[in-house]
């Protein structure tokens, strides 16, 4: 098959996947917004970020505190516009490699590929659309999680501080994790803060790992498909089969790789410099009045070595520690909003998907035969003016002609000479 004919439907689906995914995350934004916050405040409490007081202690409950605390509903969508850049690029780029990955691998007279193929295929396309977009997946955790940081801060901060001075704020101004910054002074931030490989591409060995879960979705997609659907059907098999099967196929890929899902998000969140103990910050003056110098700096080393330690780990130890200090419980700390999401998601995003990118389908042909009928009448118009100009080449000659017989012999004898005029009477 030409490359051509390759790189077009490509395109068509990356297309389509984009806007079906802008659709599903203005959907169930306020959901992922949620079990961001599920999978992290273990580790913001850990690193004194949050109080221990703080948190949630389940989806309904986190999605009450925040619409009580963090200003009703325009709190759940903190993050949004970023989150949507990312997850329309995160997609096109996803599904533009995946099916050109895959009519790439497909043999003829065979419309699907083998198990292993199926799955190298995903988890291809997964990598590389992930190289692209883990900077803007680590703006968008940080500004998911700022504002549970700033409103845990506020609310640990007094109002009035008993020695007249200043209370230092837990969450500064500068610090990715203030809520009031913008995207590109997050990324600046993240920058400043942990570098490059570090900082803004920080949780892209786990992106790596969780390739499954996209490659594990379409290969169980592809399963059921075959299982619940007649061939005839495979191209076209309706709504509700589309919806139903790509929302159970991606709720069993999730089921698989949600501990790896909980340590990326805790790797992008113990980045941000409030991760410097909220307790520290609060209790630095009165160690310092107290004298307690050795203290304050065997804390801070501990602080330090933890999360030096912290930036060596692999995905792979991340997720045994985690089990290991917290019980395998932590891992999967939210999994029930996750699955939820998870479901209406990717069950919208195949279904938007189906719909636009029949329309890309409908206005490439209707493109086509526009232009062919342009085409059409280019031609038609061409030929006209074509013949216009003969005729005109054809006019001027004669014209020419009888100017030149008007000088040489008067009009009279070229009128004759033209048949107007009978002979004896020009003569």
């Amino acid at each position: 098959m030409p490359r051509a004919s390759k790189l077009l439907p490509s395109l068509g689906h990356a297309a389509s996947g984009a806007g079906g995914t802008i659709i599903s995350t203005l959907t169930t934004y306020p959901l992922d917004l949620v079990n961001t916050r599920l999978k992290v405040q273990r580790q913001l409490r850990a690193d004194g970020a949050i109080g221990p007081e703080d948190g949630y202690q389940g989806v309904l409950d986190a999605f009450q505190a925040i619409y009580e605390r963090e200003g009703g509903l325009k709190a759940f969508f903190a993050g949004l516009g970023p989150d949507l850049g990312k997850s329309a690029a995160d997609s096109f780029l996803f599904f533009l490699f995946y099916t050109w990955f895959r009519a790439r691998r497909l043999r003829v007279n065979e419309p699907y590929l083998k198990v292993l193929e199926e799955l190298a295929v995903g988890a291809a396309a997964g990598a590389c659309a992930k190289l692209f977009t883990t900077p803007v997946s680590n703006v968008v955790t940080r500004r998911q999680t700022a504002n549970l940081i700033s409103s845990s801060a506020s609310r640990s901060s007094p109002s009035t501080p008993t020695d007249g001075s200043p209370v230092p704020s837990p969450v500064r101004p500068s610090s990715p994790a203030a809520p009031d910054l913008s995207f590109t002074d997050t990324i600046v931030s993240i920058y400043r803060e942990r570098g490059l490989l570090n900082g803004l591409w920080a949780g892209y060995s786990a992106s790596l790992v969780l390739t499954l879960n996209p490659s594990m979705t379409f290969f169980l997609q592809q399963i059921l498909k075959r299982m619940l659907v007649s061939r005839e059907n495979w191209e076209e098999p309706g709504s509700a089969i589309t919806f139903v099967i790509a929302a159970l196929s991606k709720v069993m890929a999730t089921s698989v790789t949600y501990p790896f899902q909980i340590a990326k998000a805790r790797v992008q969140v113990s980045a941000a410099p409030s991760s410097t103990s909220r307790l520290d910050d609060t209790s630095r003056e009165k160690e310092l009045m107290e004298g307690e110098e050795v203290n304050k700096v065997k804390k801070a080393a501990a602080t330090t070595g933890g999360r030096r330690r912290r930036r060596r780990e692999t995905i792979f130890s991340t997720v045994r520690r985690i089990a290991e200090t917290e019980g395998v419980k932590a891992l999967y700390d939210g999994i029930g909003g996750e699955l939820l999401k998870a479901f209406f998601n990717h069950g919208l995003t195949m279904l938007s998907k189906d719909i636009i990118h029949g329309l890309i389908i409908q206005l490439y042909f209707a493109v086509v035969a526009a232009l062919k009928d342009y085409r059409k009448i280019r031609e038609s118009v061409s030929k006209r003016a074509k013949k216009a100009r003969g005729d005109m080449s054809r006019y001027y000659m004669l014209a020419t002609m009888a100017a030149q017989m008007l000088r040489q012999r008067g009009l009279r004898q070229t009128l004759a000479m033209a048949g107007f005029l009978g002979k004896g009477k020009g003569e």
